[in-house]
């Protein structure tokens, strides 16, 4: 039995993205790229799990496995169907699933962005355009407004830099993103009204102005934020950090990795009320850059890297001394049909978590991506990540024993903290 001894107030969650859970989110950037001819999503979101009507059911299912917290995000396409236009039905929904959090005893760690943005805002240049950051805060005053109240823990964005680590993570990155040779996104673009130029959706476009324009807009809402809540919950963003190694000779592209996708975000965000990492994996650089893992390997998982719960404890002690406020594990999961492996990278992950504690790390919480198995983006329904299964003829929720393995660990940990 794995037991993890947490500081008084530690939080154990599991968490989702709208997008990937909710189904039908038909005015966001993505269901365009998702449905655009000759996409390369192997297949388009749809119905995802129908979490949109059966929030109840899965909220259910978390408070019976002693979940604490439900990281859940809100869809920006959703509450603001155009610039400016506010959707009152959309704003009222989400009050009432966090509601529901609330009468089950759960917190809720709500991310205002989660990948996808409305089409309209994409079309006018998204995050490929600076001046745009001031878009996305006027949407962040705005839910504050309507939803602070019911927010527990606030994430601005998610993932901000993963376009910069993207750039790092693949040999022969294109300089101005993968946009720049995918005719589908080109045709998506000028579908609706817009030009390859002036069309920015995150992870496709230029990683780096994506990246500064994420940040801006986090730095810019942060105290906007602040000001309209009521209770002064806890403001952060949350970063992809994976684990950078080198071998002999690889120090110096390994640095610069760090330095363009990780550092220069830590620099900005070390002041805020926490940090969400997020991790999953590691990187190995050589001499002339990344060194791709080999594709036949045992360790390769279906999402195209290693097996490497060991990361967690090296990413939590590289980002520690670099900021000046604690950090929340806002990911930190495993792509596999094989449920057992799903057992044994949370215990090895969750043994590296324990070290760092023992340590004096401050470490506010851990969050198991993700509660379902659903949709991950360009993969499709192919990567099953979720403590639950989902069928994807009837939408059924099916417990898996991760989930029991993880309530397990909940129970353990809280009865040893009391």
């Amino acid at each position: 039995i794995l037991i993890v001894k947490t500081p008084k107030g530690f939080i154990w969650g599991t968490a989702t993205a709208a997008h990937q859970v909710e189904g039908n989110n038909t005015n966001s950037d993505y269901w365009l790229l998702e449905n655009t001819k000759d996409t390369i999503f192997v297949e388009p979101s749809g119905i995802a799990c129908d979490q949109f009507n059966r929030y109840q059911e899965d909220i259910d299912i978390m408070a019976e496995h002693s979940i604490q917290s439900y990281r859940m995000s809100i869809e920006w396409a959703r509450i603001e169907t155009a610039k400016g236009e506010y959707s009152q039905e959309a704003i009222d929904h989400y009050k009432k699933v966090l509601d529901y959090c609330h009468e089950k005893g759960l917190k809720t760690c709500v991310t205002y962005q989660h990948f996808t943005s409305p089409l309209w805002f994409t079309a006018r240049g998204g995050w490929e355009k600076l001046e745009n950051a001031d878009l996305f805060v006027r949407y962040a005053e705005k839910v504050t407004k309507e939803l602070g109240d019911y927010a527990d823990i606030i994430c601005t964005i998610n993932e901000a830099n993963l376009t910069s680590c993207f750039a790092h993570s693949f040999p022969n990155y294109p300089p101005e993103g993968i946009k720049t040779f995918l005719p589908f996104v080109d045709e998506a673009a000028k579908s609706c009204g817009s030009n390859l130029d002036n069309f920015g959706p995150f992870l496709f476009g230029h990683p780096y102005k994506i990246r500064d324009c994420m940040m801006e807009a986090h730095r810019k809402a942060f105290p906007v934020i602040k000001e309209n809540l009521n209770n002064n919950q806890p403001v952060g963003i949350t970063l992809s950090i994976m684990d950078y190694q080198c071998i002999e000779g690889g120090e110096e592209e390994r640095d610069k990795a760090h330095a363009e996708s990780v550092d220069i975000c830590l620099d900005q965000v070390k002041d805020d009320d926490f940090l969400g990492v997020q991790m999953y994996t590691r990187h190995t650089f050589g001499p002339d850059g990344i060194i791709m893992p080999d594709i036949n390997s045992a360790d390769m998982l279906v999402m195209g890297y290693e097996y490497y719960p060991e990361s967690l404890e090296n990413v939590l002690r590289y980002v520690a001394p670099r900021i000046n406020c604690p950090m929340i594990v806002t990911e930190n999961g495993i792509g596999t049909d094989d449920d057992q492996q799903r057992i044994n990278y949370i215990a090895t992950a969750l043994e590296g978590l324990q070290r760092c504690l023992d340590d004096g790390l401050d470490i506010k919480g851990y969050y198991y991506w993700s509660f379902l198995d659903n949709f991950e983006w360009l993969f499709g329904y192919k990567p099953r990540f979720g403590l639950v299964d989902v069928d994807r003829k009837t939408l059924e929720r099916k417990e898996k024993q991760s989930l029991k393995f993880y309530k397990n660990i909940i129970d353990n940990s809280i009865q040893k903290t009391d």
